[in-house]
């Protein structure tokens, strides 16, 4: 039996990643969600603690046997499935698919800090401010769009290297940040991203995150709840 624990689809990308992943094959898990509460002693980490020594989601609970960190849980779903395409079947390829992975987990901190994940909002003026103020995201930005590019052009698409994979539900959340904050693509990248956000996995994960309808001020510090 898998679950997969994670918390709020409106603001999580990391929970995010392995969920849109896991729907978009058709993998059969429950869904264990709780509600984000960064302070001492909340539920949250009560709750978490249950699970796994490390305090942050998602985790993929295997028969209750615990894998936290999304590299090592994308991993072991595409061990668990060799028939499904998760990662390229060229070795060449599946190896660059593994750089970019690896990349998003490592890097683009300045996009992520500046630019939180909230698929419910649209805010295209904090977005300008940003572009404005901060050069290491326009660099981010800018890198992102190349990659994206550059694999898209390899591949032929539709996605990043070819049919949708653990690369595409990697950065199904910048999708979620460029929408959000109106941040300016290339035309190949917007497209692409275009397609990213209408694959199966992701679309189910925006309708419930638009669902949620749960403001948590301490995600939001550029606006008031409504």
């Amino acid at each position: 039996m898998l679950q997969l624990v994670i918390g709020n689809k409106n603001y999580s990308s990391w929970s995010m990643r392995p969920w849109v992943l896991m729907r978009h094959v058709g993998v059969a898990f429950e869904e264990i969600k709780l509600r984000f509460d960064f302070t001492t002693d909340s539920s949250f980490y009560r709750e978490l603690g249950r699970y796994t020594p490390v305090a942050k989601v998602p985790v993929l609970l295997i028969d209750g046997f615990a894998v936290w960190d999304t590299l090592a849980i994308v991993e072991t779903l595409a061990e668990r499935m060799p028939e499904q395409p998760l990662w390229p079947r060229d070795a060449l390829q599946r190896a660059r698919s593994r750089s970019l992975c690896a990349e998003m987990h490592a890097g683009f901190s300045a996009l992520r800090s500046q630019c939180p994940m909230n698929i419910e909002a649209s805010l295209p003026e904090v977005g300008a401010r940003v572009l404005t103020e901060h050069a290491a995201v326009r660099r981010d930005l800018a890198r992102i769009d190349a990659m994206w590019s550059e694999a898209l052009a390899a591949s032929g698409g539709p996605f990043l290297f070819g049919a949708f994979g653990i690369a595409d539900a990697y950065y199904a959340p910048v999708v979620a940040r460029a929408r959000t904050y109106g941040l300016p693509l290339s035309t190949a990248a917007s497209a692409y991203a275009e397609r990213v956000w209408a694959a199966p996995g992701v679309s189910h994960w925006v309708a419930d995150a638009l669902a949620e309808k749960d403001f948590l001020d301490f995600e939001e510090p550029y606006r008031k709840a409504r």
